[in-house]
């Protein structure tokens, strides 16, 4: 994994202000605005995954990116059900078991509750494992079903765990590169978070390669 890559590409660009500025402003359209630029995050994504010299898309196939950010919602919401369902069974727990004064009831109430939370808590953990290679799938194909091989997807994972750890680590650091753009006021916070979303979609297609190596090498190796 080329760490530092992944932060620099994008100033390799000559155009990069003009591509990163065009990712913030559309980023401002309601509703859909982040979806559009996560689908043309994907498509550095993609590039990656073909060894494109010049990852960083320009906006020429705004269509193009639209159809892969509403892609890549349902991709998300697929995978985050189950959190989305335990949150809402969590919040039934005290609803179900009334406000009363039973001490008994409110200690199994805050047990179930407390492990309601520590499953969210680890699915969380493994989401942010596994949906970068969903999203690898799926821009590697550019097939919204082939994000949904979920044998393939978690195969992904156990072929490279490290990688994928460093895209989990990369996400907080970008976080926080994003958060750095509160500096700058509101418009140093649109420009840092498509910057940073491009330099996670350029993780994430490190981690699909170097995973779908790994598989290939095991497999070879087996014979």
């Amino acid at each position: 994994m080329e760490f530092g890559k992944a932060f620099t590409y994008v100033f390799e660009d000559k155009d990069w202000l003009k591509k990163i500025g065009i990712a913030a402003l559309v980023s401002l359209i309601p509703l859909i605005g982040q979806l559009i630029v996560m689908g043309w995050s994907l498509e550095v994504t993609r590039r990656v995954i073909q060894n494109d010299p010049n990852p960083l898309p320009d906006w020429a196939d705004f269509g193009g990116h639209t159809v892969r950010g509403l892609k890549s919602f349902v991709i998300g919401l697929v995978y985050a059900l189950p959190i989305i369902l335990l949150g809402v069974c969590q919040g039934l727990v005290p609803v179900i078991g009334g406000n009363g004064g039973d001490d008994t009831l409110n200690s199994i109430i805050m047990v179930v509750t407390l492990c309601f939370s520590c499953v969210i808590f680890i699915y969380a953990i493994l989401l942010a494992l596994v949906l970068p290679a969903a999203y690898g799938k799926f821009a590697a194909s550019d097939e919204l079903g082939a994000a949904f091989r979920f044998r393939e997807v978690f195969g992904l994972v156990r072929a490279a765990p490290s990688a994928y750890l460093i895209v989990v680590l990369a996400t907080l650091v970008t976080g926080i590169v994003a958060g750095l753009g509160i500096i700058l006021c509101f418009i140093g916070v649109v420009l840092t978070l498509a910057y940073a979303m491009a330099v996670n979609a350029h993780f994430y297609g490190q981690a699909y390669n170097q995973a779908t190596a790994a598989m290939q090498m095991q497999t070879s190796t087996s014979y």
